[in-house]
Protein backbone atom coordinates (compact mmCIF):
# COMPACT_ATOMS: atom_id res chain seq x y z
CA UNK A 1 0.00 0.00 0.00
CA UNK A 2 1.29 3.50 -1.39
CA UNK A 3 2.09 5.85 1.81
CA UNK A 4 0.34 9.41 1.50
CA UNK A 5 2.28 12.03 2.35
CA UNK A 6 0.96 14.76 4.55
CA UNK A 7 1.47 18.23 2.73
CA UNK A 8 4.07 19.14 6.26
CA UNK A 9 5.83 16.09 5.28
CA UNK A 10 6.11 17.24 1.52
CA UNK A 11 7.51 20.41 2.03
CA UNK A 12 9.89 18.80 4.10
CA UNK A 13 11.08 16.63 1.88
CA UNK A 14 11.62 19.59 -0.60
CA UNK A 15 13.53 21.61 2.02
CA UNK A 16 15.91 18.30 2.25
CA UNK A 17 16.33 17.92 -1.44
CA UNK A 18 17.07 22.10 -1.96
CA UNK A 19 19.51 21.79 1.06
CA UNK A 20 21.51 18.97 -0.87
CA UNK A 21 21.49 21.00 -3.85
CA UNK A 22 22.67 24.32 -1.90
CA UNK A 23 25.81 21.86 -0.20
CA UNK A 24 27.83 22.13 -3.21
CA UNK A 25 27.86 26.11 -2.89
CA UNK A 26 28.46 25.86 0.47
CA UNK A 27 32.53 25.68 0.59
CA UNK A 28 32.94 28.86 -1.87
CA UNK A 29 29.76 30.72 -0.37
CA UNK A 30 31.62 30.47 3.33
CA UNK A 31 35.20 31.44 1.48
CA UNK A 32 33.70 34.35 -0.08
CA UNK A 33 32.75 35.25 3.24
CA UNK A 34 35.77 34.74 5.26
CA UNK A 35 38.40 36.53 3.02
CA UNK A 36 35.53 39.38 1.88
CA UNK A 37 32.59 39.93 4.17
CA UNK A 38 32.67 37.89 7.60
CA UNK A 39 29.53 39.84 9.13
CA UNK A 40 27.02 38.52 6.17
CA UNK A 41 26.52 34.41 5.54
CA UNK A 42 24.33 32.36 7.97
CA UNK A 43 25.32 29.16 6.70
CA UNK A 44 24.05 27.02 10.08
CA UNK A 45 21.01 28.69 11.61
CA UNK A 46 22.42 29.05 15.16
CA UNK A 47 24.86 32.09 13.43
CA UNK A 48 22.27 34.65 13.49
CA UNK A 49 22.74 37.52 16.64
CA UNK A 50 26.52 36.35 17.38
CA UNK A 51 29.13 38.80 17.89
CA UNK A 52 33.12 38.51 18.33
CA UNK A 53 35.82 39.32 16.19
CA UNK A 54 34.95 37.90 12.46
CA UNK A 55 37.87 39.67 10.64
CA UNK A 56 41.01 37.73 11.53
CA UNK A 57 41.21 36.31 8.33
CA UNK A 58 41.42 40.03 6.57
CA UNK A 59 44.95 41.47 7.22
CA UNK A 60 44.25 43.13 4.09
CA UNK A 61 40.98 44.84 3.42
CA UNK A 62 41.57 45.82 -0.23
CA UNK A 63 38.70 43.70 -1.33
CA UNK A 64 36.17 44.82 1.13
CA UNK A 65 36.60 48.45 0.04
CA UNK A 66 36.64 47.11 -3.19
CA UNK A 67 33.02 45.72 -2.32
CA UNK A 68 31.94 49.00 -0.53
CA UNK A 69 32.89 50.66 -3.83
CA UNK A 70 30.25 48.76 -6.23
CA UNK A 71 27.98 48.90 -3.11
CA UNK A 72 27.62 52.58 -3.37
CA UNK A 73 28.29 52.58 -7.52
CA UNK A 74 25.43 50.29 -7.95
CA UNK A 75 22.76 52.21 -5.63
CA UNK A 76 23.87 55.80 -7.43
CA UNK A 77 23.91 54.29 -10.65
CA UNK A 78 21.12 51.95 -10.41
CA UNK A 79 18.52 53.10 -7.37
CA UNK A 80 19.63 56.43 -6.33
CA UNK A 81 16.51 57.74 -4.10
CA UNK A 82 18.02 61.32 -4.96
CA UNK A 83 16.86 61.30 -8.44
CA UNK A 84 13.68 59.18 -10.81
CA UNK A 85 15.51 56.36 -11.79
CA UNK A 86 12.15 55.11 -13.68
CA UNK A 87 8.88 56.04 -14.59
CA UNK A 88 5.74 53.98 -15.63
CA UNK A 89 4.72 54.28 -19.75
CA UNK A 90 2.58 51.67 -21.86
CA UNK A 91 3.31 50.41 -25.05
CA UNK A 92 1.35 52.84 -27.04
CA UNK A 93 3.76 56.19 -27.60
CA UNK A 94 0.96 57.89 -29.37
CA UNK A 95 -1.71 57.51 -26.57
CA UNK A 96 1.60 58.29 -23.98
CA UNK A 97 1.48 61.63 -25.38
CA UNK A 98 -2.09 61.94 -24.60
CA UNK A 99 -2.51 64.64 -21.91
CA UNK A 100 -4.57 62.66 -19.20
CA UNK A 101 -2.80 59.11 -19.56
CA UNK A 102 0.75 61.37 -19.02
CA UNK A 103 -1.03 62.91 -15.72
CA UNK A 104 -2.40 59.47 -14.84
CA UNK A 105 1.48 58.07 -15.63
CA UNK A 106 3.83 60.41 -13.78
CA UNK A 107 1.06 60.92 -10.70
CA UNK A 108 1.48 57.42 -10.02
CA UNK A 109 4.72 57.22 -10.89
CA UNK A 110 5.22 59.71 -7.96
CA UNK A 111 3.23 58.44 -5.47
CA UNK A 112 5.35 54.78 -5.96
CA UNK A 113 8.58 56.84 -5.86
CA UNK A 114 6.75 57.76 -2.20
CA UNK A 115 6.35 54.95 -0.76
CA UNK A 116 10.22 53.43 -1.70
CA UNK A 117 11.01 57.41 0.33
CA UNK A 118 9.13 56.19 2.92
CA UNK A 119 9.40 52.76 3.57
CA UNK A 120 12.68 50.62 4.26
CA UNK A 121 13.46 50.11 0.56
CA UNK A 122 16.54 52.19 0.26
CA UNK A 123 18.10 50.91 3.17
CA UNK A 124 17.44 47.60 2.23
CA UNK A 125 18.78 48.01 -1.71
CA UNK A 126 22.37 48.57 -0.37
CA UNK A 127 22.41 45.21 1.19
CA UNK A 128 21.52 43.45 -1.45
CA UNK A 129 23.87 45.13 -3.96
CA UNK A 130 26.52 44.12 -1.62
CA UNK A 131 25.29 40.32 -1.66
CA UNK A 132 25.29 40.30 -5.08
CA UNK A 133 28.71 41.62 -5.46
CA UNK A 134 29.74 39.07 -2.65
CA UNK A 135 28.07 36.23 -3.83
CA UNK A 136 26.54 36.12 -6.83
CA UNK A 137 22.98 36.06 -5.17
CA UNK A 138 20.51 37.70 -3.20
CA UNK A 139 17.05 37.92 -1.56
CA UNK A 140 14.78 40.12 -0.24
CA UNK A 141 10.93 39.58 1.25
CA UNK A 142 8.64 42.39 0.25
CA UNK A 143 6.41 42.07 2.94
CA UNK A 144 2.83 44.26 3.39
CA UNK A 145 2.54 47.26 5.65
CA UNK A 146 -0.46 49.01 6.62
CA UNK A 147 1.79 52.29 7.36
CA UNK A 148 4.18 52.54 4.28
CA UNK A 149 2.46 49.57 1.87
CA UNK A 150 5.85 47.51 1.70
CA UNK A 151 8.48 46.24 4.06
CA UNK A 152 11.32 44.80 3.11
CA UNK A 153 13.31 41.82 4.93
CA UNK A 154 16.29 41.49 3.68
CA UNK A 155 17.97 37.72 3.84
CA UNK A 156 21.38 36.95 3.53
CA UNK A 157 23.53 34.03 2.01
CA UNK A 158 22.88 30.73 3.52
CA UNK A 159 19.38 30.93 5.39
CA UNK A 160 16.96 31.02 2.02
CA UNK A 161 16.99 28.09 -0.71
CA UNK A 162 15.82 28.67 -4.42
CA UNK A 163 14.73 27.07 -6.95
CA UNK A 164 13.49 28.01 -10.60
CA UNK A 165 10.92 27.25 -13.10
CA UNK A 166 11.37 25.95 -16.86
CA UNK A 167 12.02 29.66 -18.26
CA UNK A 168 15.33 29.92 -15.60
CA UNK A 169 12.99 32.55 -13.34
CA UNK A 170 13.13 31.95 -9.54
CA UNK A 171 9.56 30.68 -8.09
CA UNK A 172 10.80 28.93 -4.84
CA UNK A 173 12.21 30.44 -1.78
CA UNK A 174 12.73 28.30 1.42
CA UNK A 175 13.55 30.37 4.36
CA UNK A 176 14.70 28.85 7.57
CA UNK A 177 15.57 31.30 10.39
CA UNK A 178 15.01 31.07 14.55
CA UNK A 179 12.67 33.50 16.57
CA UNK A 180 12.06 33.72 20.10
CA UNK A 181 9.25 31.61 21.48
CA UNK A 182 7.24 34.96 22.84
CA UNK A 183 7.78 35.71 18.97
CA UNK A 184 6.84 32.71 17.36
CA UNK A 185 3.43 32.80 20.32
CA UNK A 186 2.64 36.52 19.06
CA UNK A 187 2.86 35.91 15.45
CA UNK A 188 1.19 32.90 15.15
CA UNK A 189 -0.96 32.00 18.26
CA UNK A 190 -0.04 29.78 21.24
CA UNK A 191 -2.72 26.95 19.83
CA UNK A 192 -0.78 26.90 16.31
CA UNK A 193 2.43 26.32 18.09
CA UNK A 194 4.18 22.89 18.76
CA UNK A 195 4.19 21.03 22.23
CA UNK A 196 7.97 22.26 22.85
CA UNK A 197 7.08 25.80 22.20
CA UNK A 198 4.03 26.09 24.52
CA UNK A 199 6.00 24.44 27.69
CA UNK A 200 8.77 26.64 27.09
CA UNK A 201 6.37 29.87 26.56
CA UNK A 202 4.32 28.16 29.88
CA UNK A 203 7.78 27.78 31.92
CA UNK A 204 8.22 31.89 31.64
CA UNK A 205 11.39 31.13 28.77
CA UNK A 206 10.22 33.65 26.60
CA UNK A 207 13.54 34.15 25.04
CA UNK A 208 14.78 30.64 24.40
CA UNK A 209 14.70 29.84 20.49
CA UNK A 210 12.64 27.94 17.62
CA UNK A 211 13.47 27.15 14.21
CA UNK A 212 11.23 28.30 11.95
CA UNK A 213 10.54 27.24 8.01
CA UNK A 214 8.99 29.73 5.59
CA UNK A 215 8.23 27.81 2.28
CA UNK A 216 6.97 29.73 -0.80
CA UNK A 217 6.23 27.98 -4.18
CA UNK A 218 3.40 27.57 -6.55
CA UNK A 219 0.60 26.24 -5.70
CA UNK A 220 0.31 23.16 -7.87
CA UNK A 221 -3.61 22.47 -6.46
CA UNK A 222 -5.53 24.92 -6.24
CA UNK A 223 -9.26 26.28 -7.29
CA UNK A 224 -8.19 29.08 -9.28
CA UNK A 225 -12.01 30.31 -8.68
CA UNK A 226 -11.62 30.49 -5.41
CA UNK A 227 -9.54 33.79 -3.93
CA UNK A 228 -9.23 33.16 -0.62
CA UNK A 229 -5.67 32.65 0.82
CA UNK A 230 -5.05 29.16 0.17
CA UNK A 231 -6.10 29.05 -3.46
CA UNK A 232 -4.05 31.95 -4.25
CA UNK A 233 -1.27 30.96 -7.05
CA UNK A 234 1.70 30.68 -4.88
CA UNK A 235 1.61 29.05 -1.55
CA UNK A 236 3.06 30.89 1.82
CA UNK A 237 3.36 28.05 5.00
CA UNK A 238 5.18 28.31 8.45
CA UNK A 239 6.06 25.86 10.30
CA UNK A 240 8.61 24.28 13.20
CA UNK A 241 11.18 22.11 12.23
CA UNK A 242 11.02 18.97 13.93
CA UNK A 243 8.61 15.97 14.01
CA UNK A 244 4.92 17.33 13.24
CA UNK A 245 2.29 16.81 15.74
CA UNK A 246 -0.76 15.19 14.82
CA UNK A 247 -3.62 18.30 13.88
CA UNK A 248 -0.88 20.41 13.55
CA UNK A 249 0.55 20.28 10.01
CA UNK A 250 1.27 24.51 9.93
CA UNK A 251 1.74 27.51 11.96
CA UNK A 252 0.51 29.09 9.08
CA UNK A 253 -0.67 28.65 5.26
CA UNK A 254 -1.66 31.08 3.48
CA UNK A 255 -0.82 32.46 -0.38
CA UNK A 256 0.21 35.19 -2.44
CA UNK A 257 -1.24 36.51 -5.37
CA UNK A 258 2.47 36.88 -7.15
CA UNK A 259 6.16 36.14 -5.98
CA UNK A 260 7.17 38.19 -3.38
CA UNK A 261 10.76 37.50 -2.87
CA UNK A 262 13.44 39.69 -5.03
CA UNK A 263 15.84 37.31 -5.87
CA UNK A 264 18.61 38.52 -8.33
CA UNK A 265 21.63 36.94 -9.46
CA UNK A 266 24.89 38.44 -11.04
CA UNK A 267 25.30 36.33 -13.77
CA UNK A 268 23.75 32.93 -14.25
CA UNK A 269 26.09 30.01 -15.75
CA UNK A 270 24.69 27.25 -17.49
CA UNK A 271 21.46 25.74 -16.20
CA UNK A 272 22.91 26.99 -12.50
CA UNK A 273 20.27 28.15 -10.43
CA UNK A 274 22.76 29.99 -7.66
CA UNK A 275 24.67 33.09 -9.30
CA UNK A 276 27.89 34.06 -9.55
CA UNK A 277 29.77 37.19 -9.43
CA UNK A 278 32.88 39.71 -8.44
CA UNK A 279 33.43 37.59 -5.19
CA UNK A 280 33.40 34.41 -6.55
CA UNK A 281 35.82 35.85 -9.66
CA UNK A 282 38.35 37.32 -6.90
CA UNK A 283 38.19 34.79 -4.54
CA UNK A 284 41.93 33.41 -5.49
CA UNK A 285 43.49 36.74 -5.13
CA UNK A 286 41.40 37.23 -2.24
CA UNK A 287 43.11 34.31 -0.27
CA UNK A 288 46.41 35.52 -2.24
CA UNK A 289 46.84 38.74 -0.82
CA UNK A 290 45.91 37.39 2.99
CA UNK A 291 48.53 35.24 2.40
CA UNK A 292 51.15 37.26 1.40
CA UNK A 293 50.33 39.91 3.78
CA UNK A 294 50.72 37.44 6.47
CA UNK A 295 54.68 36.34 4.67
CA UNK A 296 55.53 40.09 4.55
CA UNK A 297 54.44 40.40 8.39
CA UNK A 298 56.76 37.51 9.16
CA UNK A 299 59.44 38.33 6.92
CA UNK A 300 59.54 42.00 8.69
CA UNK A 301 59.54 40.23 12.00
CA UNK A 302 62.78 37.58 10.95
CA UNK A 303 64.72 40.89 9.95
CA UNK A 304 63.86 42.94 12.96
CA UNK A 305 63.68 39.90 15.49
CA UNK A 306 65.36 37.05 14.28
CA UNK A 307 65.11 34.08 16.00
CA UNK A 308 68.24 33.73 18.18
CA UNK A 309 70.34 31.06 19.15
CA UNK A 310 72.91 31.21 22.43
CA UNK A 311 75.54 29.00 23.77
CA UNK A 312 74.18 26.18 26.89
CA UNK A 313 76.33 28.22 29.84
CA UNK A 314 73.27 31.20 29.09
CA UNK A 315 70.47 29.14 29.93
CA UNK A 316 68.39 30.61 32.75
CA UNK A 317 69.91 34.65 32.36
CA UNK A 318 67.92 37.06 30.79
CA UNK A 319 68.21 38.10 27.18
CA UNK A 320 68.11 41.63 26.67
CA UNK A 321 66.56 42.13 22.87
CA UNK A 322 65.17 45.44 23.20
CA UNK A 323 67.25 48.09 20.67
CA UNK A 324 70.39 49.28 22.42
CA UNK A 325 69.94 46.34 25.81
CA UNK A 326 73.24 44.84 26.84
CA UNK A 327 73.01 41.13 28.26
CA UNK A 328 75.46 39.96 30.69
CA UNK A 329 77.13 37.00 30.90
CA UNK A 330 80.41 34.98 32.30
CA UNK A 331 82.92 35.25 29.86
CA UNK A 332 83.74 30.83 29.74
CA UNK A 333 85.41 29.81 26.67
CA UNK A 334 84.44 30.37 22.86
CA UNK A 335 81.25 30.35 21.44
CA UNK A 336 79.37 31.71 24.44
CA UNK A 337 77.11 34.79 23.55
CA UNK A 338 73.72 35.56 21.12
CA UNK A 339 73.56 35.17 17.35
CA UNK A 340 70.79 35.01 14.94
CA UNK A 341 69.84 30.95 13.98
CA UNK A 342 69.79 32.73 10.63
CA UNK A 343 70.03 35.45 8.40
CA UNK A 344 66.73 36.32 6.26
CA UNK A 345 66.66 37.62 2.84
CA UNK A 346 63.40 38.44 2.63
CA UNK A 347 63.65 40.97 -0.55
CA UNK A 348 60.64 43.26 0.63
CA UNK A 349 60.26 45.43 -2.10
CA UNK A 350 59.46 42.19 -4.83
CA UNK A 351 56.77 41.06 -2.45
CA UNK A 352 55.21 44.31 -2.27
CA UNK A 353 55.35 44.59 -5.98
CA UNK A 354 53.26 41.40 -6.00
CA UNK A 355 51.05 42.32 -3.47
CA UNK A 356 50.49 45.33 -5.41
CA UNK A 357 49.58 43.66 -8.88
CA UNK A 358 47.29 40.96 -6.71
CA UNK A 359 45.57 44.81 -5.00
CA UNK A 360 44.83 45.48 -8.64
CA UNK A 361 43.18 42.21 -9.94
CA UNK A 362 40.81 42.13 -6.95
CA UNK A 363 39.83 46.21 -7.87
CA UNK A 364 39.49 45.04 -11.51
CA UNK A 365 36.87 42.33 -10.32
CA UNK A 366 35.05 44.38 -8.30
CA UNK A 367 34.72 47.27 -11.48
CA UNK A 368 36.69 50.16 -9.13
CA UNK A 369 38.30 51.34 -11.37
CA UNK A 370 34.97 52.23 -13.54
CA UNK A 371 32.97 53.28 -10.40
CA UNK A 372 36.01 55.73 -9.21
CA UNK A 373 36.93 56.61 -12.89
CA UNK A 374 35.41 60.18 -13.12
CA UNK A 375 36.14 60.60 -8.95
CA UNK A 376 39.98 60.28 -9.50
CA UNK A 377 40.72 62.33 -12.64
CA UNK A 378 41.84 65.99 -11.44
CA UNK A 379 42.50 66.85 -14.89
CA UNK A 380 40.72 70.52 -15.84
CA UNK A 381 40.68 69.98 -18.88
CA UNK A 382 38.51 66.90 -19.84
CA UNK A 383 36.10 67.23 -22.37
CA UNK A 384 32.91 65.94 -22.51
CA UNK A 385 33.23 63.30 -25.56
CA UNK A 386 35.61 61.80 -23.20
CA UNK A 387 33.24 61.71 -20.21
CA UNK A 388 30.45 60.42 -22.47
CA UNK A 389 33.15 57.60 -24.13
CA UNK A 390 34.13 56.41 -20.51
CA UNK A 391 30.31 56.31 -19.36
CA UNK A 392 29.98 53.65 -22.17
CA UNK A 393 33.26 51.84 -21.11
CA UNK A 394 31.38 51.62 -17.90
CA UNK A 395 28.20 50.29 -19.66
CA UNK A 396 30.31 47.78 -21.74
CA UNK A 397 31.56 46.33 -18.39
CA UNK A 398 28.50 46.39 -16.57
CA UNK A 399 25.67 46.23 -19.06
CA UNK A 400 24.63 42.53 -19.09
CA UNK A 401 24.36 42.60 -15.07
CA UNK A 402 22.44 45.32 -15.35
CA UNK A 403 19.66 43.84 -17.61
CA UNK A 404 19.81 40.88 -15.40
CA UNK A 405 19.42 43.22 -12.06
CA UNK A 406 16.28 45.28 -14.06
CA UNK A 407 14.72 41.74 -14.82
CA UNK A 408 14.91 40.07 -11.84
CA UNK A 409 14.79 42.56 -9.13
CA UNK A 410 13.74 45.99 -10.15
CA UNK A 411 10.98 45.39 -12.44
CA UNK A 412 9.58 42.62 -10.06
CA UNK A 413 10.08 45.38 -7.46
CA UNK A 414 7.52 47.77 -9.16
CA UNK A 415 5.48 45.00 -10.32
CA UNK A 416 4.94 43.93 -6.27
CA UNK A 417 4.22 47.54 -5.27
CA UNK A 418 2.06 48.49 -8.19
CA UNK A 419 -0.39 45.43 -6.81
CA UNK A 420 -0.17 46.16 -3.60
CA UNK A 421 -1.12 49.92 -4.38
CA UNK A 422 -4.26 48.60 -6.25
CA UNK A 423 -5.17 46.21 -3.03
CA UNK A 424 -5.07 49.07 -1.13
CA UNK A 425 -6.90 51.05 -3.09
CA UNK A 426 -4.62 54.46 -3.66
CA UNK A 427 -4.44 54.73 -7.35
CA UNK A 428 -5.95 57.63 -8.73
CA UNK A 429 -8.98 56.37 -11.15
CA UNK A 430 -7.35 55.52 -14.63
CA UNK A 431 -8.32 57.28 -17.93
CA UNK A 432 -10.87 55.01 -19.95
CA UNK A 433 -7.85 54.68 -22.66
CA UNK A 434 -5.82 53.03 -20.49
CA UNK A 435 -8.76 50.29 -19.29
CA UNK A 436 -7.09 46.75 -20.71
CA UNK A 437 -4.00 48.00 -21.06
CA UNK A 438 -0.32 46.69 -20.15
CA UNK A 439 2.00 48.80 -18.29
CA UNK A 440 5.85 49.08 -19.32
CA UNK A 441 8.82 50.36 -16.83
CA UNK A 442 11.24 52.40 -18.20
CA UNK A 443 13.95 53.23 -16.27
CA UNK A 444 15.64 56.33 -15.88
CA UNK A 445 18.68 55.97 -13.60
CA UNK A 446 22.82 57.21 -14.76
CA UNK A 447 23.40 53.61 -15.69
CA UNK A 448 20.01 53.45 -17.77
CA UNK A 449 20.64 56.18 -19.59
CA UNK A 450 24.44 55.61 -20.16
CA UNK A 451 23.15 52.24 -22.13
CA UNK A 452 20.34 54.56 -24.50
CA UNK A 453 22.85 56.98 -24.87
CA UNK A 454 25.40 54.22 -26.57
CA UNK A 455 23.93 55.81 -29.80
CA UNK A 456 24.13 59.41 -29.25
CA UNK A 457 27.87 59.53 -31.01
CA UNK A 458 26.35 58.50 -34.21
CA UNK A 459 23.84 60.76 -34.03
CA UNK A 460 25.83 63.70 -33.45
CA UNK A 461 28.10 62.36 -36.37
CA UNK A 462 25.24 62.30 -38.43
CA UNK A 463 24.14 66.21 -37.46
CA UNK A 464 27.69 67.23 -38.10
CA UNK A 465 27.63 65.73 -41.32
CA UNK A 466 24.32 67.30 -42.56
CA UNK A 467 25.63 70.69 -41.01
CA UNK A 468 28.68 70.15 -43.39
CA UNK A 469 26.61 69.26 -46.31
CA UNK A 470 24.11 72.29 -45.62
CA UNK A 471 27.06 74.50 -46.62
CA UNK A 472 27.09 73.64 -50.19
CA UNK A 473 23.22 72.82 -50.27
CA UNK A 474 20.81 73.80 -48.17
CA UNK A 475 17.99 71.61 -48.45
CA UNK A 476 20.02 69.06 -47.34
CA UNK A 477 18.41 69.15 -43.57
CA UNK A 478 15.32 68.17 -45.51
CA UNK A 479 16.36 64.79 -45.34
CA UNK A 480 16.82 64.96 -41.56
CA UNK A 481 12.94 63.97 -39.64
CA UNK A 482 13.73 66.79 -36.61
CA UNK A 483 10.49 65.91 -34.54
CA UNK A 484 11.55 62.34 -34.27
CA UNK A 485 15.49 63.12 -33.46
CA UNK A 486 14.42 65.54 -30.75
CA UNK A 487 11.89 62.46 -29.28
CA UNK A 488 14.67 60.21 -29.86
CA UNK A 489 17.35 61.74 -28.42
CA UNK A 490 15.69 62.93 -25.50
CA UNK A 491 14.90 59.70 -24.98
CA UNK A 492 18.44 58.42 -24.60
CA UNK A 493 19.05 60.88 -22.33
CA UNK A 494 16.49 60.22 -19.94
CA UNK A 495 15.02 63.37 -20.32
CA UNK A 496 12.00 64.89 -18.58
CA UNK A 497 9.07 63.83 -20.88
CA UNK A 498 7.23 66.52 -19.17
CA UNK A 499 9.76 68.80 -21.25
CA UNK A 500 8.97 67.81 -24.49
CA UNK A 501 6.05 69.06 -26.05
CA UNK A 502 3.67 66.08 -27.66
CA UNK A 503 3.03 65.64 -31.11
CA UNK A 504 -0.79 67.07 -31.29
CA UNK A 505 0.53 69.67 -29.63
CA UNK A 506 3.17 70.66 -32.12
CA UNK A 507 0.61 70.07 -34.93
CA UNK A 508 -1.33 72.88 -32.95
CA UNK A 509 1.57 75.07 -32.35
CA UNK A 510 2.22 74.52 -36.27
CA UNK A 511 -1.19 75.49 -37.33
CA UNK A 512 -1.58 78.65 -35.00
CA UNK A 513 1.54 79.77 -36.17
CA UNK A 514 0.82 79.45 -39.94
CA UNK A 515 -2.40 80.78 -39.25
CA UNK A 516 -0.94 83.59 -37.57
CA UNK A 517 1.72 84.00 -40.47
CA UNK A 518 -1.06 83.88 -43.30
CA UNK A 519 -3.00 86.40 -41.42
CA UNK A 520 -0.09 88.85 -41.06
CA UNK A 521 0.67 88.36 -44.85
CA UNK A 522 -2.60 89.38 -45.56
CA UNK A 523 -2.68 92.05 -43.61
CA UNK A 524 0.65 93.38 -45.27
CA UNK A 525 -0.67 92.71 -48.61
CA UNK A 526 -3.88 95.01 -47.62
CA UNK A 527 -1.62 97.66 -46.17
CA UNK A 528 0.61 97.84 -49.47
CA UNK A 529 -2.76 98.24 -52.11
CA UNK A 530 -4.04 100.65 -49.88
CA UNK A 531 -0.63 102.81 -50.02
CA UNK A 532 -0.93 101.72 -53.51
CA UNK A 533 -4.49 103.44 -54.14
CA UNK A 534 -3.06 106.46 -51.96
CA UNK A 535 -0.50 107.26 -53.63
CA UNK A 536 -2.90 107.00 -56.90
CA UNK A 537 -5.53 109.46 -55.48
CA UNK A 538 -3.13 112.04 -54.43
CA UNK A 539 -0.96 112.17 -58.28
CA UNK A 540 -1.74 114.72 -60.54
CA UNK A 541 -3.33 113.61 -63.66
CA UNK A 542 -3.91 116.65 -65.46
CA UNK A 543 -0.43 117.08 -67.21
CA UNK A 544 1.19 114.73 -69.44
CA UNK A 545 3.23 112.29 -67.58
CA UNK A 546 3.81 108.30 -67.18
CA UNK A 547 0.40 107.84 -65.46
CA UNK A 548 -1.58 109.87 -67.43
CA UNK A 549 -0.18 108.20 -70.56
CA UNK A 550 -0.58 104.86 -68.79
CA UNK A 551 -4.45 105.71 -68.53
CA UNK A 552 -4.66 106.83 -71.78
CA UNK A 553 -3.71 103.72 -73.44
CA UNK A 554 -6.17 101.64 -71.09
CA UNK A 555 -8.90 103.82 -71.87
CA UNK A 556 -8.23 103.46 -75.57
CA UNK A 557 -8.02 100.02 -75.46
Amino acid sequence: MEMKWTPRQQKQSRLTQLDTEFSSWMTEYRDIARYLTPRRGRFIHTDRNKGGNRQHSILDSTGTYALHILQAGMMSGATSPARPWFRLAIPDKDLMDYGPVKIWLNDVTLIMRDIFARSNTYRTLPGMYRELGAFGTAADFVDNNFDNVIHHHAMTIGEYRISTDDLGYVDTLYRKFDMTVAQVVRKFGYEKCSMRTRNLWDNFNYDAWVTIVHATEPRRERNPKKRDAVNMPFSSCYFEEGTEEQGKPFLSESGFEEFPFLVPRWDVIGGDIMGSGPGSEALGDLQQLQHEQMRKGQGIDFQTRPPMQASGQMKGNEANMLPGGVTYFEQAGQGVGLSPAFQSSLRLDYLLQDIEDVRKGIKQCFHSDLFLMLANDNRSNITAREIAERHEEKLTMLGPVLERLHDEMLSPLIDITFSKMVRANILPPPPEELQGMDLNVEFVSMLAQAMRAAGIGSIDRLLGTVGAVMQMKQDAIDKVDTDTLIDKYGDMLGVDPDLIVANDEVAIIRQNRAQAAAQAQQMAAAQQMAKTAKTMSETNTDGNNALTQVAGQMQGA
